[in-house]
């Protein structure tokens, strides 16, 4: 049996050989320097915060290159595939306005001539690439029973020494001849094609890391698994493959991934190609009772980027927030330049950290609320239109038929040089601005004035004596001051700190109260803005609902 028969029997249904595959995908075209960048999500669980954050960091230099930025779904681990989970992928990738120049669309469409770009749909290609390296015997079948593996791996723990297969523990099946290999074939008892590793633990690979610098490994040695019995690949030998075909020059991903270098390196120097470059990002981490950690999927629910999407912080904030994770320098450019597009600044691997990046939310919500700041109402109305749309529908409603006083007060101390920061994420809104077109039995946040028969007074007389719906501003204010001297309140605070003794409160008590019977708040945007808003007969109207009171 020649090994080209022999190979046929261990996969015989492979439509094409390597060569075709060399061939089918061509080298790129791009001009010197151009990266070629790609994101590897797995869809076995919810989309995680650090796939979001590996995707804009791998986006950005590839565009910033002039290069090529791609989404492959690796989905080859099929055991632990979750339902929809490629779906959430592709899902994520739009509400995050990821600009991959190649993805799939959806399960059976896509953009770009390097596909199919879900793994698993690539099956041919793996096994072409496997078959040729058993055809040069650099691997081999291995028909080892899970009760085979624990019994070695039990051994292995008595004996103190590494786990794994390798050296020793592998010679039996390296030995196997074609003869006995056909044997157990023909029986039908299942196999795996295993790599025949060439590397001793006793040497050192080098890897210049392009965040991490320089790093050293002892060389794998471990005959790792390359095709599952299944006939799928593991993640480790289809990464290597497919990042030679689609001209993958540089793999960023996280440091979680750091002890498979050697492994990796070993893969494509057996497959006979050059390795990308590899750039290990930080993982995003927690700090947990003065600890840091990990940012975890199972206890935190911030790992999952559906938590910004619910809670309704903007998309444009996360992304924001991110980079300064990404780049040390981002923050100082950004304060800079906060008028700018974060597509103009530039990253460079050299201020990337490499450490651990610690994850704050007070943060991320500080630039949420900046940047909320800085849209017009309009635009502002029409985000949290969209998001409500999906998480909130009976805000809808609301938002739909109240939409000019939501955007008027959505617009209240905005076009200003320090706008107003009230609002952090679009799920809030609501609780925030509903007493703006509903004043159905308020609850009142009265604070230093609190006997209601001297409420009610300054209540009465501001509406009998002082109030006119078409005073501006300046005019608004001085009458409220007017009204401070006639009740025995202090209408200039200077005076009222000076000799507190002589007033019954300060003009800052009396507009409390006011604020209070007109929104059932006693913290608000500009209350004069407020008024404006709610008109004469509204204004009078919920004044009368104290008034009336017995």
């Amino acid at each position: 049996m020649t090994r080209e028969e022999y190979a046929n029997m261990l996969l015989p249904n492979v439509l094409h050989d390597r060569k075709y595959y060399e061939e089918k995908y061509k080298k790129r075209n791009l001009k010197p320097g151009a990266m070629v960048t790609r994101i590897g999500p797995s869809p076995t669980g919810f989309v995680h915060i650090g796939t979001l954050y590996q995707a804009i960091v791998a986006n950005k230099l590839a565009k910033q290159s002039e290069g090529v930025c791609f989404l492959r779904v690796e989905d080859t681990d099929q055991k632990r595939l979750v339902e929809n989970g490629i779906e959430q992928i592709l899902e994520a990738v739009k509400t995050y306005q990821i600009p991959f120049d190649e993805y799939p669309i959806d399960m059976e469409s896509e953009v770009g001539e390097y596909g199919p770009y879900i793994q698993s749909k690539r099956v041919d290609i793996y096994q072409a690439f496997v078959k040729d390296l058993i055809i040069k015997d650099l691997a081999y079948p291995s028909f080892l029973t899970e009760e085979e593996k624990k019994e070695m791996t039990e051994k292995q723990q008595k004996r103190k020494q590494r786990i794994g297969y390798y050296g020793i523990w592998a010679s039996k099946e390296r030995s196997l001849t074609m003869e006995e290999v056909q044997e157990k074939v023909a029986s039908g008892i299942p196999y795996v094609i295993r790599l025949k590793s060439k590397g001793s633990f006793e040497n050192k690979v080098v890897i210049e890391d392009c965040i991490k610098g320089k790093l050293e490994f002892p060389e794998n040695d471990m005959d790792h698994v390359l095709l599952k019995s299944d006939g799928i690949p593991t993640y480790h030998f289809a990464h290597a493959v497919d990042d030679t075909l689609m001209g993958t020059t540089h793999v960023t991903r996280g440091d979680e991934w750091l002890s498979s270098l050697p492994l990796h390196i070993e893969l494509f120097q057996t497959l006979g190609f050059e390795p990308p470059k590899y750039a290990h990002l930080a993982t995003i981490q927690k700090e947990e009772d003065g600890k840091k950690r990990k940012i975890s999927k199972r206890k935190d629910p911030e790992a999952n980027v559906k938590f910004y999407n619910e809670k309704g912080i903007p998309v444009e904030a996360v992304k924001i927030y991110l980079m300064t994770l990404a780049n040390s320098n981002f923050e100082e450019w950004f304060l800079a330049n906060p008028d700018k597009d974060i597509n103009e600044f530039e990253l460079h691997f050299e201020n990337m950290s490499t450490s651990g990046a610690l994850f704050d939310m007070e943060k991320l919500l500080n630039i949420s609320r900046n940047y909320l700041s800085r849209i017009t109402a309009e635009e502002f109305y029409n985000q949290i239109l969209e998001w409500a749309e999906i998480y909130s529908q009976d805000f809808v409603e609301d938002l739909k038929t109240y939409k000019d006083i939501i955007i008027a007060t959505l617009n209240i101390e905005r076009n200003v040089v320090k706008p107003r920061k009230d609002y952090d994420m679009y799920s809030e809104i609501e609780s925030n601005i509903n007493y703006m077109y509903h004043f159905e039995n308020p609850e009142y946040e009265w604070q230093k004035i609190t006997e209601m028969k001297e409420i009610k007074n300054i209540l009465q007389t501001y509406r009998t004596k002082y109030f006119n719906e078409e005073d501006n501003d300046e005019v608004w204010f001085n009458k409220i001051k007017d009204m401070c001297d006639e009740l025995g309140y202090a209408s200039n605070m200077k005076e009222y700190k000076k000799n507190p003794e002589n007033y019954k409160g300060n003009v800052a008590d009396v507009s409390t109260v006011l604020r209070v019977a007109l929104t059932g708040r006693s913290r608000t945007p500009n209350l004069y803005d407020i008024m404006k808003i709610l008109g004469k007969e509204e204004i009078t109207g919920r004044i009368a609902l104290l008034e009336d009171e017995a």
